[in-house]
């Protein structure tokens, strides 16, 4: 059986979480969005980063930087819709 690392795992929690979250508070579009959007993003922001620096520490830096951006557009649509 493969390795669990406990960050990566997190970090897919996490953004299970953001998704359902926005999908319940903004309805499923948003859910659906942000699902796919952060997985456009994310995924060849890694692949690009990985192979062009090879910097595991970088890539980790950017893909929570892309969750948390995420996360703050979430909020800020809450907020400006009540």
């Amino acid at each position: 059986m493969p390795k669990l690392y406990p960050e990566a795992l997190l970090f897919c929690v996490l953004w299970a979480a953001l998704a359902i979250w926005g999908g319940l508070e903004l309805g499923w579009k948003a859910g659906a969005a942000l699902t796919l959007g952060l997985f456009i993003l994310i995924m060849p922001t890694s692949a690009a980063i990985l192979s062009r620096t090879g910097s595991f520490q970088l890539e980790r830096g950017v893909r929570w930087g892309i969750l948390a951006v995420a996360a703050i557009a979430v909020l800020s649509i809450m907020d400006a819709n009540p």
